[in-house]
């Protein structure tokens, strides 16, 4: 059976399925297809499934140029029909793993995407897993919910799990180059999912374990988290004594060894660094300890929004103004720049935060012409232009994510007052009297 697969592999006539064809997954099947691999797309997502299908794409940095040649190639299609995941040889599940309310994983879309691999799962099979979770997730959850099959793995079919790492908007490395790791479930699985996976990403890295994956994926995001929220506090003491956090930074980051710039910002966005850590911190629970890092982390980036708005309230304060009943634009809905991404997003809460305190809030985002309608949220606003003249019309600009796109010089030219939560504004020549930094 093993070699078999490997064979297909090496030949190229595996097909592969890519379970969610979110910000994840739609880009791992280009690549697949671009290795010259037949790719089966499956969302539950009609619309997703429609729009894939007519060669147009939902996600800025993957172009519906390139959906309609995998098209045309015949090399891809999508579907929303389970049994269509039976001819392919390999499925990779990219589902969302967001976080409850009381901060517990929320394992509903994995649990449910499993299940339905479950009811079509063949022998020969490889199941790789790529969405972020708790170290013991492939293992534990994954494989009682296939071996429901009467298959089991090692025997009759493979496992594994190799954590994504996409970042949307970044140049130097693609899902293509970033370095790929792979920990199977027994030997067979790791070099079955290792052959696949080597055929479309470079390099591969293979470690010793499901659980080492998992777990390596965590710690990335945790260290990230712990020390973005050590520079936001640091933005929060700095301002007090009357320094420039990012004047601090840019010192420090002088040095060649021994440190590395973070940079602070409105609060944590995306899909993983606000919400992976918490995965490892329930984890650690069961084992009887408790995550004091990363609950820290996490106190001091969820109260960012909070401490953005406490700085708009001041700066109205100086036009005499409160906050209830005054007109704010939010510049940038992505929760980072040039990007059309808005899970997570500190804009979001930015803009609730407003609306409660009676502000009349506006957004504009190049990249977001309108919100959608989310788990959490459902803000039904459209962007608005920036222009100078409607710059005039608002008591104040608060830039939420800096985009390329926008001209900051001009903005606060014309702009009442400027909030700026990203040192956007640094470059702008001239007095800089109506820009505040939060």
């Amino acid at each position: 059976m093993k070699n078999r697969m490997l064979q297909k592999i090496k030949d190229k006539k595996a097909q592969v399925g890519i379970l969610g064809m979110g910000y994840v997954g739609l880009p791992l099947a280009r690549t697949f297809c671009a290795a010259g691999f037949q790719t089966l797309g499956f969302d539950v997502d009609e619309r997703k499934i429609r729009m894939l299908n007519a060669g147009k794409s939902y996600i800025k940095h993957i172009p519906s140029s390139m959906i309609r040649n995998v098209l045309d190639q015949g090399l891809f299609k999508a579907s929303g029909d389970p049994r269509d995941l039976r001819a392919c040889d390999a499925l990779i599940i990219c589902v969302p793993t967001p976080l409850s309310k009381m901060r517990d994983p929320d394992m509903t879309f994995v649990e449910s995407t499993c299940q339905t691999v479950a009811k079509i799962l063949r022998k020969g099979q490889l199941v790789t897993l790529e969405s972020t979770t708790y170290p013991g997730t492939t293992r534990e959850l994954m494989k009682p919910i296939l071996e429901s099959s009467g298959l089991k793995v090692g025997k009759d079919f493979f496992l594994a799990f190799s954590p994504e790492r996409e970042d949307p908007g970044r140049k130097d490395f693609t899902t293509e180059t970033t370095p790929k790791l792979v920990g199977g479930y027994d030997p067979s699985s790791l070099k079955v999912a290792v052959a696949l996976y080597s055929q479309a990403i470079n390099p591969i890295i293979p470690v010793a374990s499901c659980e080492v994956a998992e777990a390596a994926k965590i710690v990335e995001n945790v260290y990230r988290c712990v020390n973005i929220a050590m520079v936001n506090e640091l933005k929060m003491l700095f301002d007090r004594m009357g320094i420039d956090v990012w004047n601090v930074i840019n010192a420090a980051k002088t040095k060649p060894f021994g440190f590395q710039a973070f940079y602070p910002g409105p609060g944590l966005g995306g899909h993983c660094i606000p919400i992976d850590p918490f995965y490892l911190s329930w984890k650690a629970r069961q084992f009887g300890m408790s995550t004091r890092f990363i609950e820290l982390a996490g106190e001091i980036n969820t109260s960012m929004p909070e401490y953005v708005i406490e700085h708009v309230a001041h700066a109205l304060n100086t036009l005499k103004k409160p906050l209830n009943g005054s007109k704010v634009l939010v510049l940038g809905l992505a929760y980072k720049k040039d990007i059309d991404d808005i899970r997570e997003s500190p804009s979001i809460e930015l803009i609730e935060l407003l609306r409660k305190y009676g502000a009349k809030v506006d957004y504009n985002d190049p990249f977001i012409p309108n919100t959608h309608k989310q788990r959490e949220h459902d803000l039904g606003m459209k962007s608005v232009p920036v222009t100078p003249a409607s710059l005039k019309r608002f008591d104040c600009v608060v830039i939420a994510t800096d985009h390329s796109s926008y001209d900051y010089q001009m903005i606060v030219k014309n702009a009442r007052l400027v909030v700026d939560t990203r040192n956007a504004c640094a470059a702008v020549r001239g007095a800089k009297k109506n820009v505040f930094k939060a």
